[in-house]
């Protein structure tokens, strides 16, 4: 997960100033995603004092990928590819969730399902998010990874929605009998259209993990946006206009974090790779 935005939400076109500060969003769940970006967008612009171009593309690989080549100054990505690119990557700000910078991963399956744990979702058709996410994909492919099975051998298939809102509609839909999601996601999903999960239910929750992280690279070309932009991050509570933006995403704030909140995503993504 990182901050989810919809495919439908487009990217406001490039400010003309060479200062204006690239920041990218990975695809939301939210029914108000226009709304969100032009509040978020109008209080980073006011408070940074700068044009704020926001980029959104449909996958974490891309973001990150641009991210890294300098292509822009911030991203609000997922803790999998921050830990892949831990050397690379500093922290900016990490959101809070009932006053923690914390989330979950829920494994989720039809509401009726007679099903108690993740053995018993052998031979399902399983829906993840996206193969850089680690709520959506590696908390579920490092859980097989101790069962010594890989998801082809253990799943009947498994597909990506690119989208944790578009993971719970496969469950939903039927089109997948099981599915890996971020549980923050799932939770204000359930408040927002509580329609759309009335017919899945958690099957289980992971453990507390690192909440998707906003990372910019280690050493950035211009250091005061990168202070400009971590503070307008960290003050969000103190303004109506990110008071907004916080009841939007149901955020209580952000918070800065030391890189050691994402040791226990990090060991998973080593068991992954340790099991090839």
């Amino acid at each position: 997960m990182a901050l989810l935005l919809s495919k439908h939400a487009h990217a406001s076109s490039e400010p003309a100033s060479e200062r204006a500060i690239h920041f990218g969003l990975t695809p939301v769940f939210l029914t108000s995603d226009l709304e969100l970006l032009g509040r978020l967008q109008s209080y980073l612009q006011l408070t940074t004092g700068l044009p704020v171009n926001l980029v959104e593309r449909r996958t974490y690989q891309e973001i990150t990928a641009m991210l890294i080549s300098g292509q822009l100054d911030a991203a609000w990505i997922c803790g999998y590819p921050y830990v892949a690119h831990h050397r690379e990557l500093q922290l900016v700000a990490v959101a809070l969730w009932h006053q923690k910078p914390l989330y979950q991963s829920y494994l989720i399956v039809d509401k009726a399902r007679d099903a108690q744990t993740l053995a018993d979702l052998r031979g399902d058709i399983h829906a993840f998010s996206d193969p850089d996410s680690n709520s959506g994909f590696l908390v579920t492919r490092a859980q097989l990874a101790a069962m010594d099975v890989r998801p082809e051998n253990f799943f009947r298939r498994s597909i990506f929605t690119y989208g944790h809102r578009n993971v719970i509609r496969a469950v939903a839909s039927g089109l997948a009998q099981s599915g890996s999601v971020d549980g923050y996601v799932y939770d204000v999903v359930a408040n927002l259209e509580p329609a759309l999960v009335s017919g899945t239910r958690v099957l289980s929750a992971s453990e507390w993990l690192g909440f998707p992280p906003i990372a910019a690279r280690k050493n950035p070309p211009d250091s005061q946006k990168f202070s400009l932009l971590k503070a307008a991050l960290l003050d969000i509570h103190k303004t109506e206009e990110g008071r907004a933006v916080l009841a939007m995403l149901q955020l209580d704030g952000f918070a800065s974090e030391q890189p050691s909140l994402y040791e226990t995503i990090a060991a998973k993504a080593a068991l992954v790779a340790a099991a090839g």
